[in-house]
């Protein structure tokens, strides 16, 4: 029994309904397999070639000379042409969002918040409401 990628991939229609490019991210899983396709993202389709992101520098060696076997195991489940090359590009590395360790101050705009004593900045603020009103 043929795998149903296999099958999408030699039917016509599929190729009506969907890009090229889906079609490539739907096959990359099952062409790879699960411990490489783990360690990738394929980022898009351009032309023929195949932008797929590894997780670092070693990855992108190690998955270099694999590169015709993979591309034979793409044009299996895809048919021939959609995908003729594979270009491999390390992450940018990813930093998890930072809390910060004391809550930001919100500047006031209240000008009596200057005043050191609490007399006195009282005062100031009577006399202002005074002025304004």
């Amino acid at each position: 029994m043929e795998r149903a990628a296999r099958l999408i991939g030699k039917m016509n229609r599929a190729r009506e309904v969907f890009t090229p490019e889906e079609l490539a991210r739907a096959a990359w899983a099952q062409a790879v397999g699960k411990k490489i396709a783990s360690n990738t993202a394929v980022t898009g389709l351009v032309r023929n070639r195949l932008i797929v992101e590894v997780r670092d520098m070693v990855w992108q060696r190690q998955l270099n000379p694999l590169r015709t076997h993979i591309l034979k195991n793409l044009a299996d489940i895809l048919g021939p042409g959609i995908v003729t090359d594979l270009e491999l590009r390390p992450m940018a590395p990813r930093r998890m969002p930072q809390r910060a360790e004391t809550p930001r101050q919100i500047p006031s705009t209240d000008e009596a918040e200057a005043i050191a004593d609490p007399q006195l900045r009282r005062m100031y603020r009577n006399l202002r409401k005074k002025a304004t009103a």
